[in-house]
């Protein structure tokens, strides 16, 4: 045997092996021999780079270079369901089938509803080719180099029976177990704890080095095959299909006909998922047959065909022993319990979040007490009661905190607001990093080349100290001698230098003023159009925009009486940073639908959702989200929903087209 066939059969045994190993748990060889085979391959591919396959067992080790993730479209939109929780909720559901089936005879497939990341694999003749995140229905991220790492996810697969091109959704999960251990890491290394394991699974997916990804050991369970020549209309037939080819399918998963069925289905899964090596909050119910499927179709935002039932939350009781304060980036103070360990939903649960000073005095929470917790969606603790039973005689209130537990500073609470804050926004240390965090952030500045960890380590290096820090910084600075950082601190700087380009109205949101949201500011921006007119407007003036009330216009006033705010925005027009709408926006800015309130609604063709409400308030318009005797009319895309329709009918709001609005704001 020569050296190349050497190499495919080695290719092709590892594949085999990772398969037992991690989809069907039955490994054959142990670890030390799995590791002889891989290294022998590693050695053989090393000695002819032209035999390089995208696809060898070699390339799950991930890489340490950094990588941007670029946008790619879904053939299929990746719709999210309709989620009930309760029983009574899914029998309607089930006669709803019945009756838009016309009282066919119908299955439902009963699976387990994981949580995780959403992902879709693509396969052409057997072997992987792309790797895309949900993102928002319509596009997502390309994360093929990080997928591959994951091993249960088959790179090339078995037999021969598998479509020419096909397409298979399901979730990336981390284990508990490893979710467990990588918390136990950070909490030794002092690094902020994984709030749960979607989202560790989610943050780990998304990193920006395919070698971190193959360390966190993520898992994926596979629920849904699409494409032209699938080998069933079943549903439950096509995953049974795509077992034999090599995916994971959960074993849980069942085809039922009555509703008792399902009923069995969910209260066995309600105990017994406590029991699965990894996170579920619900059941998924579909309809069998794709045939009925495109029967039943869809609505604006889900399919009618399928629906998600959630478990309640799990509860707990445990001891309160000392209540701790969190500093936000807005200067919000949360209050956070810390309790006795419990085991809740698989995790260990050891702090809860109070929320405010009411939340507190409404549990009239004493220190000692023993608490009720449960997980709000199966993902964050929170206290839901008190057994005054257990409360010890000598248990003293809690007593909410009166000065900022970082700087000291006295603690203020504004006129309808329910959290204090703390007013020191330019000199309390959580508030200036939490502002840098949100400045670089996606819808902000967009800088992704940063990230939480990475501002943290330049403020304790004491390299920046406010937003307007970052354009100051240099390669030098950030690598700080090692010349292993290189690559990465120049593409940190360049990223703060693309993000000049950022328009004016997320450079308003970026600033972080209390209260703006990226709507306000949106809002804001296109009524002043520069940095200048916005600094200098009166309280009159500011109330004078549609959604800018009282409080809103003294946190921008307050905002930029600041001298610290003030120099820190001259520095960044001077780095270039966008001060004003552009001659574009602003001559694209009409009054063509003053006055008028839509609603959208539907899937559009020629732009997404988030365009259509940027040109309606580009044109003077109002986005509201629910249809009301004040609508103005409903810009209505593909498959809006019946009940929007009826209600709009029913009022006489008139229905536009995609069609008709764009003629109407270009006329």
């Amino acid at each position: 045997m020569d050296e190349k066939q050497r190499i495919e059969q080695l290719r092709q045994e590892l594949h085999e092996h990772n398969h037992r190993y991690y989809v069907l748990n039955q490994p054959t060889i142990d670890d030390q021999e799995f590791d002889r085979l891989m290294r022998e391959l590693q050695d053989l591919e090393a000695k002819h780079p032209e035999l390089y396959d995208p696809n060898s067992p070699t390339q799950r080790v991930g890489s340490d270079l950094n990588q941007e993730f670029r946008q790619v479209a879904h053939k299929y939109p990746m719709l999210s369901l309709a989620n009930t929780y309760s029983e009574q909720e899914v029998a309607e559901w089930y006669e709803s089938v019945k009756k838009g089936l016309g009282g066919d005879d119908f299955d439902v497939c009963c699976e387990m509803k994981y949580d995780g990341l959403s992902i879709s694999l693509t396969y052409e003749n057997g072997r992987l080719i792309r790797a895309v995140t949900r993102g928002d229905g319509v596009q997502g991220d390309d994360v093929t180099e990080n997928v591959k790492t994951i091993r249960s996810i088959p790179l090339v697969l078995t037999g021969n029976a598998y479509p020419q091109e096909f397409e298979i959704r399901g979730e990336i999960l981390m284990p508990w177990v490893v979710f467990e251990r990588l918390n136990a890491e950070r909490e030794a290394a002092e690094e902020p704890l994984f709030a749960n394991p979607r989202n560790a699974a989610s943050g780990t997916l998304k990193s920006q080095k395919s070698e971190l990804v193959a360390s966190r050991q993520l898992d994926a369970y596979l629920y849904y095959l699409l494409g032209e020549e699938l080998p069933s209309d079943g549903h439950y037939e096509n995953l049974q299909a795509a077992a034999s080819w090599g995916f994971k399918i959960s074993q849980g998963m069942r085809k039922v006909k009555t509703l008792q069925e399902i009923y069995d289905f969910i209260r066995y899964w309600d105990t017994e998922r406590k029991n699965l090596p990894v996170a579920t909050d619900g059941i998924v119910l579909k309809v069998n047959s794709q045939r009925q499927q495109r029967a039943l179709g869809f609505t604006a935002k889900s399919p009618r065909w399928a629906i998600a039932y959630k478990f309640k939350a799990e509860r707990a009781c445990t001891r309160l022993n000392e209540v701790t304060y969190q500093v936000g980036r807005t200067g919000a103070v949360t209050p956070v319990a810390n309790m006795d360990p419990v085991q809740l939903a698989g995790t260990t649960v050891k702090r809860a979040t109070l929320n405010n000073e009411d939340f507190i005095r409404s549990f009239d929470l004493h220190i000692g007490d023993y608490v009720y917790v449960e997980k709000g969606g199966e993902i964050i603790p929170k206290i839901v009661g008190v057994d005054l039973d257990q409360r010890p005689i000598i248990a003293q209130p809690v007593q909410f905190i009166t000065h900022c537990p970082e700087c000291g500073a006295k603690l203020v609470r504004y006129e309808g607001e329910a959290a204090h804050y703390c007013p020191n926004d330019a000199g309390c240390p959580p508030q200036i990093k939490g502002r840098i965090e949100h400045f670089i952030s996606r819808k902000a500045m967009n800088i992704m080349s940063l990230g939480p960890e990475t501002v943290d380590e330049y403020w304790s290096r004491g390299i920046i100290h406010n937003v307007a820090d970052l354009y100051d910084l240099t390669v030098a600075q950030i690598t700080g001698g090692n010349k292993n950082r290189r690559l990465s601190a120049e593409n940190v700087v360049n990223g703060i230098k693309h993000s000049t380009q950022v328009p004016f109205e997320r450079v308003v949101f970026a600033l972080g003023i209390r209260f703006v949201g990226e709507t306000s500011a949106r809002l804001l921006a296109r009524h002043f159009k520069t940095m200048d007119a916005l600094m200098n407007a009166s309280m009159e003036e500011l109330q004078e925009v549609e959604g800018i009330g009282e409080v809103i216009a003294k946190s921008v006033q307050s905002y930029f009486r600041h001298p610290q705010n003030m120099e820190i925005i001259n520095r960044l027009r001077q780095y270039g940073v966008q001060m004003s709408l552009s001659e574009e926006q602003i001559q694209g800015v009409t009054d063509k639908l003053a006055g008028k309130s839509i609603v959208i609604s539907g899937v559009f063709a020629k732009h997404s959702r988030d365009e259509y409400k940027m040109m309606i308030e580009q044109h003077g318009g109002k986005n509201v989200g629910s249809i009301s005797g004040k609508t103005s009319f409903i810009l209505a895309g593909e498959n809006m929903g019946p009940s929007k329709l009826q209600k709009a009918e029913k009022l006489g709001i008139p229905i536009v087209s995609e069609e008709e609005f764009l003629q109407m704001i270009e006329s």
